[in-house]
């Protein structure tokens, strides 16, 4: 009896991703969406190597071959909370093999991992047209979560902003409290006169370290480091901008350009954190950062941008309303471990 056969008898067995495993999975996923996303999985792959204890990533294997995945990222802090979770950024199981308990056997395998490490929650999305998906969820026992995912296609042209920061120099909200309680048109008005939007910079992580302690009460330089690292490392196109007033760093706006996490198939910006500093609301500084990120978008032809907020952030709602966010056609489940 061969070592495969062994295998087989025994049943599915799961183990952790590794580099070896690139083609396997994205095969996988290429028969499943239809389409081939081997940059973004390389991307993941390589950020769980650069970091791996932030990253959990499980295959599971079929006679010696792998016939399942499931890829997790834990969270730290983003949309403002306090209380770690593991994203369940991706997963898959070989078309025909479906509905055999592989699926389940790689998120128990990350959920193992989350209660290792004392995280007692998974988040994901999914899109509410994926049945399958949303069966399968409910079946391992998630729920729907407290935040809304809001999203907005890109209208740069109507925004009058600048030229594209990317053209000139080349996942958590804190409150954005730089609303405006003025006439409709506030938001294409930009002071672009006083308010300096360009692309992020790594020797700016103090002045948004600054910026979140005032907004939060709470010092995250470890969580916003990481948050740097990754918009300036883990993402597509680097898109991440800061504003400045009379020279000083006034918000930020962390986002990345990606297609892959939560079984998206097609380009799309995630504002993962935004932040004002006090000392500058109703200045504009929120309007300007998300104006220039438009602009950007639409120069790089991402044609959605999409963020998650707490349901009882009505400030921060009416802000993103205001410029164009609406409910997206995705769901935000949540399963405490």
């Amino acid at each position: 009896m061969t070592a495969a056969q062994t295998e087989t008898r025994a049943g599915p067995r799961t183990r952790r991703l590794a580099p070896r495993d690139l083609d396997a999975v994205v095969a996988i996923d290429a028969a499943i969406t239809g389409r081939s996303r081997r940059a973004y999985f390389e991307r993941r792959l390589r950020a769980a190597m650069a970091e791996p204890a932030l990253h959990v990533q499980h295959a599971v294997d079929c006679g010696g071959e792998l016939c399942g995945y499931a890829l997790g990222r834990k969270l730290l802090g983003e949309f403002g909370r306090q209380e770690p979770a593991l994203r369940l950024e991706v997963m898959g199981v070989k078309p025909g093999l479906q509905g055999q308990g592989i699926g389940s056997l790689a998120l128990a395998a990350l959920e193992a991992d989350a209660r290792a490490a004392g995280v007692r929650q998974l988040r994901t999305q999914a899109s509410w047209r994926d049945h399958a998906m949303l069966e399968f969820f409910d079946h391992a026992g998630f729920e729907l979560g407290g935040n809304l995912v809001i999203d907005c296609p890109v209208h740069a042209g109507a925004l009058g902003a600048e030229a594209p920061v990317a053209a000139r120099e080349h996942r958590h909200f804190t409150s954005e409290i730089d609303y405006s309680d003025g006439a409709s048109n506030d938001f294409e008005a930009l002071a672009r006169d006083v308010v300096d939007v360009r692309s992020l910079r790594r020797e700016e992580l103090p002045d948004i370290v600054r910026i979140d302690r005032r907004l939060t009460g709470a010092d995250r330089s470890a969580y916003l480091g990481e948050a740097v690292a990754e918009a300036l490392e883990d993402s597509a196109v680097r898109v991440s901008l800061t504003a400045r007033v009379d020279g000083i760093v006034a918000g930020y706006a962390m986002a990345r350009t990606d297609f892959g996490d939560f079984g998206r198939s097609e380009p799309v910006a995630v504002l993962d954190t935004i932040g004002v500093d006090p000392d500058y609301a109703h200045r504009h500084v929120g309007t300007a950062l998300l104006s220039q990120l438009f602009v950007n978008l639409e120069a790089l032809h991402v044609e959605r941008v999409e963020t998650v907020v707490a349901r009882h952030d009505f400030a921060l709602l009416g802000f993103l309303y205001k410029a164009g966010f609406g409910p997206a056609q995705r769901l935000g489940f949540v399963k405490r471990l």
